[in-house]
């Protein structure tokens, strides 16, 4: 298995180009399986619960930078908040300052991405893109200290249309500029646009993903 996990990363790093950062989707997979992917210098891994990850976080070497990458709730941030290197999925005004109060209680400052809605199903999570922008405008953000926002992330429809999924990635391609723009014109922190994922990562770097999130092609399919 471990060999397995060695291949099929060095397979999906073969196929990224440079500047294009790996977030290898760890959940729901065993520690010994992170270990292989680890001696391969992978650093960045994506969890999605916050007791498998906290379990595993004590199984694993220290200098691993964890990602949470599923629905947040508000009421799971202290376990996380003392050393979370990214949540990736803030899809509320009310989790991004419950991150930054629970982050300042350790003296931290957690990076986070905005979680765009742009699929075509009700099951995402995420701000629409005039949520998005709303919520921006208003300007609470602001005041946030222990929060630095440094991009936008989002997943594509489940589907085998490729001309919607590539759509959709330049949707939010378009609006990281706008924003960017807008807001972080002079923020050098606000450069992550998020998205791929095993079955469209090729895709989305055509569509100027800088971080991709990638389980299935390194782990094959998950343990459950």
């Amino acid at each position: 298995m471990a060999a397995d996990v060695a291949a099929g990363l060095r397979a999906v790093r073969a196929t990224l180009p440079e500047g294009v950062k790996l977030v290898a989707v760890s959940k729901f997979h065993p520690a010994e399986e992170i270990m292989a992917a680890y001696a391969e210098g992978q650093r960045a891994f994506g969890e999605s619960h916050v007791q498998e990850l906290d379990r595993k976080r004590g199984e694993l070497p220290e200098d691993i930078e964890w990602h949470f990458i599923g629905h947040l709730q508000t009421n799971k941030v202290k376990y996380i908040a003392p050393y979370i290197s990214m949540v990736d999925a803030v899809d509320s005004v009310k989790l991004l300052k419950e991150i930054d109060r629970q982050a300042a209680k350790w003296g931290r400052v957690v990076d986070v991405l905005l979680e765009l809605h742009i699929a075509e199903e009700a099951t995402k999570y995420g701000f629409t893109p005039d949520g998005c922008r709303e919520m921006l405008a208003a300007g609470e953000w602001r005041g946030l200290e222990h929060v630095r926002i440094c991009g936008l992330m989002m997943m594509a429809s489940n589907t085998d249309d490729e001309v919607q999924i590539r759509r959709e990635f330049n949707e939010a391609a378009a609006l990281f500029d706008e924003l960017k723009q807008r807001y972080f014109a002079s923020d050098d922190s606000f450069r992550e646009r998020s998205w791929g994922m095993s079955g469209d990562y090729q895709i989305a770097v055509q569509c100027r993903s800088t971080m991709v999130r990638v389980g299935t092609a390194i782990f094959g399919e998950r343990e459950y």
